[in-house]
This record gives structure tokens, sequence and C-alpha cells, in this order.
């Protein structure tokens, strides 16, 4: 299975860029593989994450959203209540 990291390159929500950033350093710092889908690039992977995200009360979901293969994971605040909990392994179901 391959871990799915929904982000955009060119958000203008420092909030957004700063848990995107989150994202990357934690997976990265612990050595697991994911690939990077940018969804301002990608207008089919911004359709498929939009529609396979949960929604939020605001509106449309939010980068960053992680996948496994095309299984939703969570987004930010899931990922990162995962790992305050040290439970980024069954967040994950076997991604990494």
């Amino acid at each position: 299975m391959v871990l799915k990291v929904y982000y955009s390159s060119v958000s203008s929500s420092p909030q957004i860029k700063k848990q995107q950033q989150a994202v990357f350093m934690v997976l990265e710092g612990k050595h697991i593989e994911f690939d990077r889908i940018d969804i301002s690039v990608d207008e089919e992977q911004k359709t498929f994450m939009w529609q396979n995200s949960r929604q939020p009360d605001t509106g449309k979901p939010l980068p960053p959203q992680l996948f496994s293969d095309t299984e939703y994971l969570g987004d930010y605040e899931a990922f990162d209540e995962a790992v305050e909990d040290d439970t980024l392994a069954e967040f994950l179901k076997g991604s990494s």
C-alpha cells in the first residue's frame, strides 16, 4: 500500500502550510515512504480528495489529507492526534 499525502503547494493559509510541513517532517523523520499529491496542479486529484475525504462543517476538506492508496485515513487533526498518542502506525494502517 502507498501512503499518499494530498497537499497544496500554493496555499495562502499559513496554518495549512504549517500543517503540511509538520506532516512531511514527521513522516520523513520516521523514514516512512509516502507520495506527495499536489492538488494545486492536478484538478483530478483535487476532485478525488474532495470526494473521498470527510467533509468538515465549513465546506470542502482542506489539505493535508492522508490516504492509503484510495482508502481515506484522515486529516491533519487525526494525524496529529495519532502522533501525540503514539498510535501513528495504527493510524497509517500498514502504509509504511
